[in-house]
């Protein structure tokens, strides 16, 4: 296995990114913001970037969430 690819320092775009679409995975399609979110992590991870690995958590956390608060919403609306 190779090591990350060594990055300029400072250069996190992925990461970042990836932490906003799992914020947004909180309230708008969860699924979709936030298997981005993962997609966008893990590969800023294989770049080198030190935060990509968080943001891919970052992206499974706010996915579940997301999908929680849906759940909860959609339940209390039938009721």
């Amino acid at each position: 296995m190779q090591p990350p690819l060594k990055q300029q320092r400072g250069t996190q775009v992925l990461s970042i990114v990836g932490f906003a679409c799992a914020a947004v995975a909180v309230v708008f399609l969860p699924p979709l913001f936030g298997l981005a979110g993962i997609v966008l992590g893990i590969v800023g991870h294989t770049r080198g970037e030190p935060l990509g690995k968080w943001a891919a958590i970052a992206g499974v956390v706010g996915m579940i969430i997301g999908m929680l608060l849906s759940f909860l919403v959609v339940g209390t609306m039938t009721r």
